[in-house]
C-alpha cells in the first residue's frame, strides 16, 4: 500500500472551510462598523470601504466554502486538489484582512 492511499483527510476540509469563515467574519464585522461609522459620520471613503469589506467578505466565504468543500469532497482528493491554498487567494485575504483593521482603527479615530 503506497503512501498516498494510506492517507486519511480527516476533518481537514472543514476545518479550512471553518477558518475561512472566521476570518471573513471577521472582515464583515469591520465592514459593518466602517459602513455604520461612515454612513454616521457622513465620511463617503469609510462608507464605501466598508461596503466593499463586505463584498469582499462574501466573495471569500464562498471561495472558503468552495475550497473546504474540494478538499473533503472525495477520497482521492490529494490527487486533484493542491493541500496547499493557492497564492492569489491568500494574499487577497491577507491584504483585505490588513485593510480591515486599518479601516477599523481609522472608524474609531474618524471625527468623535
Amino acid at each position: 500500500m503506497s503512501e498516498s492511499s494510506s492517507r486519511d483527510p480527516g476533518l481537514q476540509g472543514e476545518r479550512t472551510a471553518l477558518s475561512w469563515s472566521r476570518t471573513c467574519l471577521a472582515l464583515a464585522v469591520n465592514g459593518l462598523l466602517a459602513l455604520r461609522n461612515g454612513w454616521v459620520t457622513g465620511a463617503v471613503p469609510l462608507t464605501v470601504t466598508g461596503v466593499l469589506l463586505l463584498l469582499v467578505a462574501s466573495a471569500f466565504v464562498v471561495y472558503g466554502n468552495l475550497r473546504g468543500r474540494a478538499l473533503a469532497g472525495s477520497g482521492r482528493h490529494h490527487d486533484s486538489v493542491p493541500l496547499a491554498a493557492p497564492a492569489v487567494p491568500l494574499g487577497l485575504l491577507a491584504l483585505s484582512t490588513l485593510v480591515a483593521c486599518g479601516v477599523g482603527i481609522a472608524s474609531v479615530l474618524i471625527d468623535r
